[in-house]
């Protein structure tokens, strides 16, 4: 519920501090005290159009802050948890007003767009009056009102998650057959694709292992003619093994003559000859290595040449080639069992939607019977309320072919005024007045269902008499024993009722020139007085003091 009210310059208010509490509350006072001015501030803390204009003259900027007491199931939670903060059970909303018409909103102090604001606040608070019907005007609300007398809300949420199901499976039908769809009409393509890579056969990694083996080749052919001299030089006809060979045998016949001259160049002449053959046999190896087939090269070059041509085609990388190979594979056998997937997501498709059916047939029924329900419990307030003569009905419109989250239902309050008359929708046929009388009816047959848990009556009594007003006060005394009730009235028998009385006054400051808006609360002899005032006009009576206190009593 709303706990507290505080504003600051805005309009005629400097500063006021209001404590609310549970039940009925009335706001009373004289035409031009400053409840529209109060209602207006409130509007303005719940998301309402922001106006510069309200902004006390003089001062940089005006504010209203918006206290709340709630459960910690509420709705409205669902709300701050969705902006990462944690409930605590008091919600606080403010809205800073600037002279430009700029405006800053705040949940619990954190800064929030203003439709976040309206979001949260529409769970708090409605506002009704004789001029205010957006309550009434969306048919959506009306199917909202009836859920909620008739208790159907588990219904409901069988009926959205039917809804999410059904559009899931539609969804995933649509696609497969636009997929398939596709790869039918590119058939051609597709197979000649895949027969072209298939002869291809690309593997992982291959272009790297052919770009090796090819720079390595042409390398070879480059230095292969150098090894191959030098290994002629070294090894082959040129080379001097055999006149060292000779050289050593001669001296080797000579060594008994002159062992200390011939020994050192024997041993000499032995390590060269080592060393030409360890040479030769490098040459050799290196011959061996550098030998390759020409047609190898050529297959080389080929191959990779191959499969970069297939990859500029297909406008991917080599080593994307394989698995593009696979998705055309993929593709071809989705394409052959495209019918029998087909049929199985369109049976999924028809199960779903049989599944919604049955569901929204079962709101259908909880709507038509809690309609008829309503429409009693309606009917049976207009009388005292001046409206016996007016009928209210829940028109109920379903079309299997126009299937929502909310069902196959449009509902709508209609009603005829007199009898004999067309009937028609509520916000069409009902007078100001009227309309929102029938809006205490039918918040009185809800009760607490369907309701903000906070509610706001604005002069919905002006222009009834003194039985009609007595009617309204007694449906919002009764209505207030289940959510708070906070009215603007000018009847004495609405005050009468109430639990909790603020007198709204307009009196000039001393020495500022200016005129500001008070808020008294009243009790026991204030609050009589108030009354006669109600009764009597400017100047009160003893009569009017008794007849006040008749009143009071009667209430009680």
């Amino acid at each position: 519920m709303l706990a507290q009210l505080n504003i600051r310059d805005i309009v005629l208010i400097d500063r006021l501090d209001l404590q609310f509490s549970a039940g009925l509350t009335v706001l009373t006072g004289e035409t031009g005290a400053g409840k529209s001015i109060l209602l207006d501030s409130l509007a303005l803390a719940l998301g309402g159009r922001g106006d510069g204009s309200m902004v006390r003259q003089g001062e940089k900027q005006g504010q209203v802050t918006a206290v709340f007491d709630l459960s910690l199931d509420h709705p409205a939670w669902d709300v701050v948890r969705a902006q990462d903060l944690e409930p605590d059970g008091t919600l606080i909303l403010r809205r800073v007003q600037m002279p430009d018409g700029r405006t800053r909103a705040f949940l619990n102090d954190a800064p929030i767009s203003a439709q976040t604001l309206r979001d949260v606040s529409r769970r708090l608070v409605e506002i009704h009056g004789q001029h205010d019907d957006r309550a009434l005007v969306d048919p959506a609300a009306h199917r909202a009102l009836l859920d909620a007398f008739g208790g159907l809300e588990a219904r409901l949420e069988r009926v959205r998650l039917a809804f999410a199901a059904r559009r899931a499976a539609e969804r995933h039908h649509d696609d497969e057959t636009a997929r398939i769809a596709k790869a039918r009409a590119d058939a051609d393509y597709l197979h000649h694709v895949h027969d072209e890579l298939s002869k291809l056969k690309p593997v992982p990694g291959e272009e790297e292992k052919l770009s090796e083996r090819r720079a390595v080749m042409q390398q070879s052919e480059k230095v292969s003619g150098d090894l191959r001299d030098a290994y002629e030089s070294v090894g082959g006809e040129g080379s001097p093994s055999s006149t060292f060979s000779a050289l050593m045998r001669r001296l080797e016949r000579r060594a008994g003559q002159a062992p200390d001259l011939i020994e050192p160049c024997l041993r000499s002449l032995d390590a060269l000859l080592v060393s030409l053959d360890g040479a030769t046999a490098a040459f050799e190896d290196a011959l061996q290595a550098a030998d390759f087939d020409p047609r190898e090269l050529e297959a080389v070059e080929e191959r990779l040449f191959a499969l970069r041509a297939a990859a500029r085609k297909h406008g991917v990388t080599v080593d994307a080639l394989p698995e593009l190979l696979e998705r055309f594979t993929r593709d071809i056998e989705a394409l052959d069992a495209g019918e029998t997937r087909l049929v199985a997501l369109a049976k999924a498709v028809e199960d779903a939607r049989e599944a919604y059916r049955k569901a929204a047939e079962e709101l259908s029924k909880g709507r038509a019977s809690a309609s008829s329900k309503l429409d009693a419990a309606v009917n049976r307030e207009l009388g005292p309320l001046k409206l016996e003569r007016a009928r209210f009905t829940t028109q109920i419109e379903s079309d299997p072919e126009s299937p929502g989250p909310d069902g196959i239902d449009r509902v709508e309050f209609w009603v005829s005024t007199n009898p004999g008359t067309r009937p028609g929708p509520l916000t069409k046929v009902a007078s100001g007045g009227e309309l929102a009388r029938f809006m205490l009816a039918l918040k009185v047959s809800l009760a607490d269902r369907g309701s903000a848990p906070t509610l706001v009556f604005d002069e919905i009594d002006t222009g009834v008499g003194g039985a009609v007003a007595d009617a309204i006060g007694s449906r919002l005394a009764r209505l207030s024993g289940k959510i708070q009730v906070l009215a603007v009235t000018h009847a004495p028998q609405v005050a009468a009722r109430s639990a909790s009385h603020l007198r709204i006054s307009k009196s000039a400051l001393k020495g500022e020139g200016r005129v500001a808006t008070r808020v008294t609360p009243l009790a026991d002899d204030s609050r009589r007085e108030e009354i006669a005032r109600m009764l009597a006009g400017a100047t009160i009576t003893e009569e009017a003091r008794a007849a006040a206190r008749r009143l009071i009593e009667a209430a009680t």
